[in-house]
């Protein structure tokens, strides 16, 4: 089972259509469901063993959502923020989750998601580097931002 998540509705239906296409049968989650929609789309994914891939939105499904029954994710746009990918990755590794996860981020080269994707993983590495204490080479680019931050944090928890 996978979990595919996009941000934009077209690109959702466009791939709700195409696994279609395919024979795969679907479930989504979207924003604009009702409560009572929406826990039966999961509910038939996590339960049903004919529901193969789960097309959500990735606001919207984003938290308080199980989907263990999945062991991959699809991550067809990417978001401004680690945050909610990592968040979208949580619905899938949760408790009760027996399978390793695997999550695909869909990159085409050359694009604006490239740049995305190393903003998204520089932001990442630079905030856990700080939180770690790991040394950074002072002649990197991210010493100054590493310093930045780091003075941040310290005042926001009365370090300094």
């Amino acid at each position: 089972k996978v979990v595919f998540f996009a941000k934009h509705i077209d690109v959702m239906d466009a791939a709700e259509a195409h696994f279609a296409q395919a024979g795969l049968r679907t479930v989504s989650i979207r924003g604009d469901q009702t409560t009572t929609a929406r826990q039966q789309a999961i509910d038939a994914f996590n339960n049903d063993p004919d529901v193969a891939i789960a097309v959500c939105s990735l606001t919207a499904a984003g938290v308080g959502v199980n989907m263990q029954a999945a062991s991959n994710v699809v991550l067809a746009e990417l978001s401004w923020t680690a945050a909610e990918q990592t968040q979208a990755i949580d619905r899938v590794h949760r408790i009760g989750q027996d399978e390793p996860v695997t999550a695909w981020r869909i990159i085409a080269a050359h694009t604006i998601d490239t740049k995305i994707a190393e903003l998204i993983d520089s932001k990442q590495s630079l905030a856990a580097r700080a939180l770690d204490g790991e040394q950074v080479d002072p002649t990197s680019s991210d010493s100054v931002q590493l310093s930045a931050l780091m003075h941040l944090l310290r005042q926001a928890l009365g370090a300094d």
